[in-house]
C-alpha cells in the first residue's frame, strides 16, 4: 500500500452528515439529547425524577469508547488487547483493585479480537458517537437510581431506552413534531448547529470542479437531512451533491446484500417502491453499497473507481466502509480538537438563553477526568509493580481502519487537493495518520507500550 493518500487520486468523495459535514454545538446539543430521553423515562415509564436534573460536573462521565454491560450495569474502557482498563457501576468508578478483582487480566467476556465484534448486541452497547454519549450518562444514572432505590443487581432498563429512541427519532417524528429533540432543533437550529465555514463550502466546490462525484450518505431521514443541509450549506445544497442517500441505516448499508436493503425513491419525504438497481444520480432512501458502486462505475466510466468516505463513527462509517467496501476512510475525530474550542467566558446573550442553558457544560470532546484519555491509559501496577501505558481498543481501531484521522473537515479545506497525507499503516508509526498532528498523549512514541 502506498505510504501517502491524496484526494486528487479519488474519483468519488462521500460524506456522512451528522458530526461530519454538520458539526453540532456539543454543550447545547448534549443536554437536549439527554433531556429528550430522560423526560420520556420519567413521564412515560415512571423512572425517578432525579434523572431530570443534571449538573455541569455530571457531563465528565461522558467518554467515547465505553461499553455498557446491559445486565450488570457496569461501564468499561477496553485496552487494545481486550482487557479492562477502567470500570464503573453506574457513575460510581471502581478502584483499580476492584477492577483487577472483577476483570483480572483476561479479555472482557464479550471481547472478540476479530473484525466481527458487534457494537450492539443484547448483552452490551458501545458508545461511539456524540449522539450516543448523553445516553451513556443517562443509563449510568438509571443504574445509580435502581441500585440506590431498589438494591438491584441485574438490570433490564434497556427496553425502555429503546422505546425512548423510537419515540424521539422514529421516521415520522420530524414531520409529526413529536418528542423533544426535533421540535427544539427546528425551533432554533442556530443554537445547536455550526454552519459550514466558507472554506469548507469552497472546498466542496473545488472537489466538484475537479470532476469528483460527491455523495452524501446519512442515516438521518430526508426531512431532517434537508433542514441540516439548508442550515449549514444554504438553500442550494442540492447542487453540491450528485447523489444523496438518507435513512441509509448504516452500518447495514455496507454490510447487507442488495436484496436485503434495496434503494427506494422518495416522494414528499415518504419512501416509495424498492428499486432493482440504481440507474441514475438523485436523492434516495435506504440502499446498499453494492448498487451504489455499480452506479459509480457507470458515472466515472471506470471499472474500479476509487472512493473515499468521511465519517465520525467507527461503527457506522469507518469500519464498514473499509471492511466491506474497501473504500478509503477519513475519520472525523473531534477529540483531536481537545478543549481548544471551549471558551465558557463567551456565553450567549441573556435573551438567547433557553430551556437547556442550565445543563450546559464542557463539550463532550474534551478530556474526561473519570475515564482519562480516549487514546491511551495506564494499566495499574498493583503489588508495587510499575504502571504500564497501553493503547485503548478505540485507538487501535482508528489506526487499523482509518486512512487518516482529522479533527474536522475545516482542518483540511484550504489544502490543495493533491496534498499528500501520510496514511495509517503497519509501515508507519502509530501516529502517522493523524492530521494536522497526533494527540499530545500519543506524540511521544517512545512512551507507548502495547501488548
Amino acid at each position: 500500500m502506498a505510504q501517502h493518500f491524496s484526494l486528487a487520486d479519488c474519483d468519488v468523495v462521500g460524506f456522512d452528515l451528522d458530526h461530519t459535514l454538520c458539526r453540532y454545538n456539543l454543550p447545547e446539543s448534549a443536554p437536549l439529547i439527554y433531556d429528550s430521553f430522560a423526560q420520556f423515562l420519567v413521564k412515560e415509564k415512571g423512572y425517578d425524577k432525579e434523572l431530570l436534573t443534571v449538573t455541569p460536573e455530571d457531563w465528565d462521565f461522558c467518554c467515547k469508547g465505553l461499553a455498557l454491560d446491559l445486565e450488570d450495569g457496569n461501564f468499561i474502557k477496553l485496552a487494545d488487547n481486550g482487557t479492562v482498563l477502567r470500570a464503573s457501576h453506574g457513575t460510581k468508578m471502581m478502584t483499580p483493585e476492584l477492577v483487577a478483582e472483577k476483570y483480572g487480566k483476561k479479555e472482557w467476556k464479550y471481547f472478540m479480537s476479530d473484525t466481527e465484534m458487534a457494537f450492539r448486541s443484547g448483552k452490551y452497547y458501545f458508545y461511539d458517537s456524540y449522539f450516543d454519549l448523553p445516553g451513556a450518562l443517562l443509563c449510568a444514572r438509571v443504574v445509580d437510581s435502581l441500585t440506590k432505590n431498589n438494591g438491584q443487581k441485574t438490570f433490564d432498563f434497556w427496553k425502555d431506552i429503546v422505546a425512548g429512541i423510537q419515540h424521539n427519532y422514529k421516521m415520522s417524528a420530524f414531520k409529526e413534531n413529536c418528542g423533544i429533540y426535533f421540535p427544539e432543533i427546528k425551533r432554533d437550529p442556530g443554537r445547536y448547529l455550526h454552519s459550514c465555514p466558507e472554506s469548507v463550502k469552497k472546498w466542496l466546490q473545488q472537489l466538484k470542479n475537479a470532476g469528483k462525484i460527491l455523495v452524501l450518505i446519512t442515516s438521518s431521514h430526508s426531512d431532517y437531512c434537508r433542514l441540516l443541509c439548508k442550515h449549514i450549506l444554504g438553500n442550494d445544497f442540492t447542487d453540491i451533491f450528485d447523489i444523496v442517500i438518507t435513512n441509509a441505516l448504516k452500518p447495514g448499508f455496507f454490510s447487507h446484500l442488495p436484496s436485503q436493503r434495496p434503494f427506494r425513491t422518495l416522494e414528499n419525504d415518504e419512501e416509495q417502491e424498492a428499486l432493482p438497481s440504481l440507474d441514475k444520480p438523485g436523492w434516495y432512501s435506504q440502499g446498499n453499497a453494492v448498487h451504489l458502486y455499480e452506479l459509480l462505475k457507470k458515472m466515472t466510466g471506470k471499472p474500479e473507481p476509487k472512493v473515499v468516505y468521511f465519517g465520525d463513527s467507527m461503527h457506522s462509517d469507518i469500519f464498514p466502509a473499509r471492511h466491506y467496501s474497501n473504500w478509503e476512510t477519513v475519520l472525523i475525530l473531534e477529540e483531536l480538537r481537545g478543549d481548544g474550542d471551549w471558551k465558557p467566558e463567551q456565553s450567549e446573550p441573556l435573551e438567547k438563553k433557553g430551556k437547556y442553558e442550565g445543563q450546559k457544560s464542557k463539550p463532550l470532546n474534551s478530556l474526561s477526568k473519570k475515564w482519562g484519555s480516549f487514546f491511551i491509559d495506564y494499566v495499574s501496577g498493583l503489588d508495587h509493580t510499575e504502571d504500564t501505558l497501553v493503547s485503548t481498543w478505540s485507538c487501535k481501531r482508528i489506526s487499523t481502519y482509518s486512512t487518516i484521522a482529522i479533527p474536522s473537515i475545516e482542518a483540511i479545506a484550504e489544502l490543495p487537493l493533491d496534498y499528500k497525507f501520510t496514511r495509517f499503516s503497519s509501515n508507519n508509526s502509530k501516529t502517522a495518520g493523524y492530521y494536522p498532528q497526533p494527540p499530545l498523549v500519543l506524540s511521544n512514541d517512545e512512551t507507548m507500550t502495547t501488548k
